[in-house]
């Protein structure tokens, strides 16, 4: 029977093949292919003959490497561009602006390289290709404010809807909704350019609208909804009165609403899917039975509040343990999605390490099973909530080792939202440092 020592090794291995999977720079490169005049894209064939001008618009975590490739790809063909990027998340490149700005918290940089990337798309004219490299991050690192909203009422509107528990696609409704840039505002503006959207998505379901706040794609809902999601968390009394404002003047003007499908910036437009969940998390299932383990996964579409959600997967451990199934042991089970985290405290720490939190307790009581569980929770993009952890890996003794020890109360911090400091302490934390990447996150439990 495997140790717990060697489980945790098996599954931080498990989690970066899932990682290299993802890399954007790869993912570009096989979905982009230069031969003389003729570009290929995902099976597209553009003659470069009829093209005056290509430029490129990179948006989000994985928007350095990106961007990269395709300079790589092109050459001089490309004519410049706009790289929007999270601090740390930047790369040195040649042909193209590099901007790193606020997230999850926008901040001055996301204003500016919201008009950076407005004026650029302003001179691009018909016989121009734009490429819009999208992914996960892009709805605070361009934000497009209108007049009647400041960069503080962003601030607090993001902070109270990261805090509320909502998901990302409802988060991104609200956040299309005060911007001029997002909900497919950017694709008007660099009409009538072509533009091709290559994406890597960070939503559950692949909506890709939602990723980055879909700024090139037919925007999915409208202001109403913007509002019955305020509503639906009890923030339209909290929200500064700016944004709610702006929001019930868009009820009375449906001009200002993001173009739909049938508007004419979307009808020279290539949208293509580059990266999922769902590559990482086969990737992950792959290397998990080359470790000689009987690996299945049981969802890509996790969503939920994280605590939760550990909680059940806790509870299929134990069915491996006590009856075998769904798979015998050695057993690995994946899955993926993002979860939630409704803030109660005044902790530090985010959805992967809240989850791991949560496991670590559900498997306090484990003890009497014979048998090792170890459930690793991570995030694709490195961060985990605003920390510089990516998640936390637990196993049956995380809570007593860190009540014998240091004398934690796992309980108590999690009650409070801070896992973090708990990990921080009693050790556990997943780091990897900044991917440049984000297919949102990957959870599995080990059991031997």
């Amino acid at each position: 029977m495997r140790t717990t020592s060697e489980l945790k090794r098996d599954a931080k291995d498990i989690f970066n093949t899932a990682l290299k999977a993802i890399d954007p720079s790869r993912l570009v490169r096989e979905a982009v292919r230069l031969d003389g005049h003729s570009l290929d894209v995902a099976g597209r064939r553009y003659d470069l003959r009829d093209v005056e001008r290509v430029f490129l618009i990179a948006i989000g975590k994985a928007a350095a490497p990106m961007a990269g490739a395709l300079e790589g790809i092109l050459g001089n063909r490309l004519s410049g561009g706009i790289v929007v990027a999270k601090y740390g998340y930047g790369l040195p490149l040649s042909r193209v602006r590099v901007i790193e700005a606020g997230h999850p918290v926008p901040d001055k940089n996301s204003v500016k390289a919201s008009r950076a990337v407005l004026h650029l798309a302003a001179g691009a004219g018909k016989r121009d290709l734009v490429f819009c490299l999208l992914s996960g991050g892009g709805s605070a690192l361009l934000c497009g404010l209108p007049d009647e909203i400041t960069i503080s009422n962003l601030k607090t509107l993001t902070r109270l809807l990261l805090a509320s528990g909502a998901d990302i696609k409802e988060m991104n409704t609200v956040r299309k909704h005060a911007s001029l840039i997002n909900g497919g505002r950017l694709a008007k503006a660099i009409y009538p350019a072509a533009i091709v959207n290559l994406i890597v998505s960070d939503v559950v379901g692949d909506k890709l609208d939602t990723v980055a706040s879909g700024p090139t794609l037919p925007v999915g809902n409208r202001f109403r909804d913007a509002i019955d999601v305020l509503t639906r968390y009890g923030l339209t009394k909290k929200v500064p009165r700016g944004v709610y404002r702006y929001m019930q003047m868009g009820l009375r003007r449906p001009a200002s609403e993001g173009p739909g499908r049938s508007a004419p910036c979307f009808k020279r437009c290539q949208t293509h899917l580059l990266g999922s969940n769902v590559i990482a998390l086969e990737a992950a299932e792959r290397r998990a039975k080359l470790l000689s383990f009987n690996s299945m996964i049981f969802s890509s579409s996790i969503t939920g509040e994280a605590r939760q959600v550990a909680s059940v997967m806790v509870s299929m451990a134990n069915e491996v343990l006590e009856h075998g199934r769904p798979v015998k042991r050695p057993a690995c089970m994946i899955a993926g999605g993002e979860t939630t985290v409704t803030v109660e405290g005044n902790g530090l720490g985010g959805r992967n390490q809240e989850f791991a939190l949560a496991a670590a307790l559900e498997l306090d009581g484990c003890h009497d099973i014979k048998g090792n569980v170890v459930v690793l929770s991570g995030g694709t993009d490195g961060t985990d909530g605003p920390t510089d952890a990516d998640g936390a890996i637990v196993d049956t003794n995380t809570c007593g080792r860190a009540k014998k020890r240091f004398k934690l109360d796992a309980a108590d911090y999690l009650r409070r939202n801070d896992s973090y400091h708990f990990f921080k302490r009693a050790g556990g934390h997943l780091i990897t440092g900044p991917t440049r990447t984000n297919v949102m996150d990957i959870m599995m439990a080990l059991i031997a």
